[in-house]
């Protein structure tokens, strides 16, 4: 069983995919940590973000790996573990524009495939159930209103230390939103098939109680027992 789990920058869609994956035994991987990965080394090596030459030569010689270690997931640049360096405002738009050149999503794309030639995954991003695994068994892309995600994750990031405001939060993430549903390479759309997912005003028990609903009743299963 493979699942997609698509939607925009603060939705929850990394918190559903890893409870879902926990609670029914499947792999889950975070493909916007690729992403952000190759966003933190172009912001290190001073690229700007529109900069689309430069950030193709600086993929250059790097390295970008998944590893689970203790049940969680890490990414790895360059053998070095940046996986508490990439959430921060400055780095999702370093994603966001990175995201948009062809050679970093051909770059990425290969690493993803093989994940879900494997089976039994959970993928969350922005075009996994358009481009990466069209035909995932089941297809949700969730969502909420920009003012209710940037209030998530503000929240996230004040939590972190993070010295950043509501109000640029919100501003980046209304910024991220149309960048990634206009760019031409993959833009940030639901599938045809996706069963689309409104998590306003929900829980993170209640985004995952709606997740399982939804699969039991794409796939005919019976998981009522991890709710």
């Amino acid at each position: 069983m493979n699942i997609a789990i698509d939607g925009p920058g603060g939705s929850g869609k990394s918190l559903l995919a890893r409870n879902i994956a926990r609670k029914l035994g499947l792999i889950y991987v975070d493909t916007g940590a690729l992403y952000r990965t190759v966003g933190l080394n172009a912001c290190r090596h001073g690229i700007a973000m529109d900069d689309k030459a430069g950030i193709v030569a600086s993929l250059e010689g790097i390295t970008v790996e998944l590893k689970y270690e203790d049940g969680e997931q890490h990414v790895y640049l360059c053998g070095e573990d940046v996986s508490g360096l990439i959430r921060s405002p400055e780095i999702s738009m370093y994603a966001s524009a990175v995201s948009s050149v062809p050679e970093v999503r051909a770059f990425l794309d290969g690493m993803q495939r093989s994940m879900v030639a494997r089976g039994g995954v959970v993928m969350d991003g922005r075009d996994i159930g358009t481009v990466i695994m069209p035909d995932a068994d089941v297809k949700i892309f969730l969502f909420a209103s920009p003012k209710q995600r940037a209030e998530r994750r503000y929240l996230e990031l004040a939590e972190k230390g993070e010295n950043v405001t509501l109000d640029e939060v919100l501003s980046d993430i209304t910024k991220r939103d149309r960048a990634d549903r206009e760019r031409e390479a993959s833009p940030a759309v639901p599938a045809d098939d996706a069963v689309m997912l409104d998590n306003s005003g929900f829980e993170p028990k209640d985004t995952f109680a709606a997740a399982i609903r939804i699969i039991n009743g794409q796939l005919g299963t019976n998981y009522d027992d991890v709710l």
